[in-house]
């Protein structure tokens, strides 16, 4: 069991480390590469900001999850 956790584990922060990089910074990012900001909206962020946004969220929420998990086992 302590082996599927920590392989889940793994590619959750592999995962969570990918959509943090493709968040827009100041200048950018590279969520421009896949049309982050190809709308040009002046009313906020845009429909794919949001959902990397919401993808970023629950992909932390898995690791916070998985970290206190193994955590609690691995004592």
């Amino acid at each position: 069991m302590n082996v599927l956790i920590i392989i889940m584990h793994l590619v959750v922060s592999l995962i969570l480390i990918m959509l943090v990089l493709l968040h827009a910074g100041r200048g950018g990012g590279l969520s421009d590469m896949f049309g982050g900001s190809a709308g040009g909206s002046m009313a906020g962020a845009t429909v794919m900001e949001k959902n990397l946004d919401r993808a970023t969220i629950i992909a932390g929420l898995i690791f916070m999850f998985t970290t206190m998990l193994l955590s609690l086992r691995l004592q």
